[in-house]
């Protein structure tokens, strides 16, 4: 081989091997609709990079109509009012936030369905799920929303958020003869940041913790929640959240399934994110494993916000489902 064709293979090689990258070069695949791909950058976290794993965590791009379902569900709030009435507002801690709203059915110790509503922790109050009252209420049951810090609130501890929560079903379930409510029926139910935080309520030792019955709650609803919070702590939500070990390992309800001891549902829709999707999957796959009763609801068709507008309908995928749990007639 003369000089002269080495020097030609050499810098054939060398351009074989520059081209190659940009040949290999994958596209992001994660994205919302409309959202154009990029090349992916870093991995961060499974096949996602930085970009799609901030898109993982944000519903809005995915749920272009988040408004209009909002603006629905407030006419129906204020149509719920006008048949049963505001409800009972009470407190269950000494914060201003810390309070309960009581929508209750005219039957005598009747079960009682504790709602905790969602907003990336960080949005939403009791009021707005006054919409899901009258499925409840008109099946013989009593419709309890919290209210309780956001995440903003407290410089990004969900531990407050956690403890307050606890501490209102723990009162939930020590008052509830004082409404009328049966306290060895009480469910829990969750959408959101507000499911993360039912399968959070869902693994807690109440025995140990509150001195209440290890069967505090009878069964819960988890939709379109987190179960491990790892992933999340990767996303821009850590611009918010204070994703500390501590956080991450006593609030993923899925590192504490050997607490679980009742029968629980987890949904999610078919248009949320992939990881909103995937974390109510593997959840439910893992309650399955570990020899726990689990139900898996799928949505078709069913964005983020449509998903846990269902609670609020009888005859809705969520409604019929938490119903058919409390063993109450859908009509």
């Amino acid at each position: 081989m003369t000089r002269r064709s080495a020097l030609r293979s050499a810098l054939t090689t060398v351009a074989i091997m520059a081209a190659r990258p940009a040949l290999a070069q994958q596209m992001q695949t994660y994205l919302p609709p409309g959202v154009a791909a990029k090349p992916k950058g870093p991995i961060v976290f499974l096949d996602y990079d930085k970009d799609e794993i901030d898109f993982a965590y944000d519903q809005a791009p995915w749920a272009a109509n988040a408004g209009e379902v909002a603006k629905r569900n407030a006419q129906k709030s204020a149509a719920a009012l006008a048949r049963l009435g505001p409800p009972r507002r009470v407190s269950y801690g000494s914060a201003d936030i810390e309070k309960l709203d009581i929508y209750m059915t005219k039957q005598s110790k009747a079960p009682v369905n504790i709602f905790i509503h969602g907003g990336a922790w960080r949005a939403g109050n009791a009021k707005d799920a006054a919409y899901m009252s009258e499925t409840f209420v008109d099946a013989g049951a009593h419709f309890v929303s919290l209210d309780f810090n956001n995440v903003i609130d407290v410089d990004g501890n969900l531990l407050i958020m956690a403890d307050q929560v606890r501490r209102a079903i723990a009162w939930i379930h020590r008052n509830a003869a004082s409404f009328g409510g049966d306290a060895n029926r009480v469910y829990v139910s969750g959408a959101s940041s507000g499911g993360h935080l039912a399968g959070v309520a869902l693994t807690t030792d109440w025995q140990k913790d509150f001195g209440l019955p290890a069967d505090a709650l009878k069964g819960g609803l988890c939709c379109s929640g987190l179960y491990d919070l790892y992933p999340a702590s990767l996303s821009a939500r850590a611009s918010y959240v204070k994703f500390t070990l501590e956080t991450i390992e006593k609030l993923s309800s899925q590192r504490h399934l050997d607490k679980l001891v009742a029968p629980v549902i987890v949904a999610h829709g078919t248009l949320e994110t992939p990881e909103f999707q995937r974390q109510n999957r593997e959840f439910a796959a893992a309650v399955k494993r570990a020899g726990k009763p689990a139900t898996l609801l799928i949505g078709q068709g069913y964005n983020h916000f449509e998903m846990f507008e269902t609670l609020g309908n009888p005859y809705g995928l969520l409604g019929r489902a938490m119903l058919k749990q409390m063993k109450l007639k859908t009509a």
